[in-house]
């Protein structure tokens, strides 16, 4: 059986709370930035998010993993690969991967450790802030890669906070060896402004020889160009990959076919949390794209989705928000 997209990404379950500005200050937190955290950190603020905040929301995450669960509630065919451990949150984890309906590398035989975790801290503004523990997940390797469903799959779809690791980062790397081996496409997401602030050499090192398409929001897009200026940024961005979408924020997004460098509108929503918006985007639009629909309208339905993810808590939608959203397909 074949698959529209196969991802490589880290597993991590998230745990959403609501804070406040001051929480950041008083905790020395850098507010909308993925930070990495060690064990000991990770067990006193979650001891303090959850006794101060109280716990909203925990479910299966990782950047790419919301991109191909948005995928697979639209009705693509999805493989993930990724690590999570022999203990409860990983069996978690697996559940949710498999309720979602996406296939993975990951069954009852699991390594000892600790799955990753990410604590997702949500402010009045929407703005998210993300502090990562990520366990086990740094050692994602090759051996977690499924040759067999990455062969048989239209596109790869590979997380760039891979990058942080040096195995996981070797493992997206030959990920993108094997798709070319196979024919199939490359997408490559940079998931994090911190990612291209940070590690731009191990990025480009997963670029590689370039991307089929690659995703980005407009602060990543300027910083691997280093520049402020969008169209220069656009300019670099066009020599690592054949084609693209930048998200704008309230302002839409651009998509490039190869061609054309289509205007996406976007959706005006009322913001309560921007935790997963860029991953329903890729999502959405991987879906689209995978059904034969031209960029454009990948783009229109990649905007109204995460505009959805963006006016609710959460990094995801539920299953059933999915098909209403397949009519702007339509026009």
């Amino acid at each position: 059986m074949g698959y529209h997209i196969y991802g490589i990404g880290n597993a991590l379950v998230d745990k959403e709370f609501e804070v406040g500005d001051e929480f950041f200050a008083k905790a020395g937190i850098q507010k909308g930035m993925m930070t990495l955290i060690d064990e000991q950190q990770l067990a006193s603020m979650l001891e303090t998010l959850t006794s101060d905040y109280g716990l909203k929301k925990r479910a299966c995450g990782g950047s790419a993993a919301n991109t191909i669960i948005g995928a697979s509630y639209f009705g693509a065919k999805t493989f993930y690969t990724c690590n999570v451990a022999n203990d409860e949150a990983g069996d978690f984890y697996v559940a949710d991967l498999k309720a979602a309906g996406v296939d993975t590398n990951i069954g009852g035989e699991r390594d000892q450790g600790v799955t990753g975790k990410c604590l997702v801290m949500v402010t009045p503004d929407a703005e998210r802030t993300m502090n990562t523990y990520l366990g086990i997940t740094s050692d994602l390797h090759e051996k977690h890669i499924h040759e067999d469903a990455l062969a048989q799959s239209d596109y790869v779809y590979i997380e760039g906070y891979l990058v942080t690791s040096d195995t996981s980062r070797a493992a997206a790397v030959r990920v993108r060896e094997l798709a070319r081996k196979h024919g199939v496409k490359v997408a490559m997401t940079f998931s994090d402004p911190a990612m291209v602030q940070f590690f731009k050499d191990g990025l480009l090192e997963m670029l590689g020889d370039g991307v089929d398409l690659l995703f980005c929001n407009e602060q990543e897009a300027k910083l691997l160009a280093d520049t402020d200026d969008l169209n220069i940024a656009i300019d670099v961005i066009k020599q690592h990959a054949k084609t693209f979408a930048i998200t704008l924020g309230a302002e839409g997004a651009l998509a490039f076919d190869g061609e054309t460098l289509h205007k996406i509108a976007p959706y005006s929503v009322t913001a309560v949390d921007s935790n997963g918006a860029g991953d329903m985007f890729a999502g959405a639009f991987l879906y689209a794209i995978t059904q034969d629909y031209g960029f454009d309208v990948a783009g229109r339905l990649a905007s109204a989705a995460s505009a959805q993810v963006v006016s609710q808590f959460g990094p995801r939608l539920d299953a059933e928000q999915h098909a209403p959203l397949k009519a702007y397909l339509q026009g």
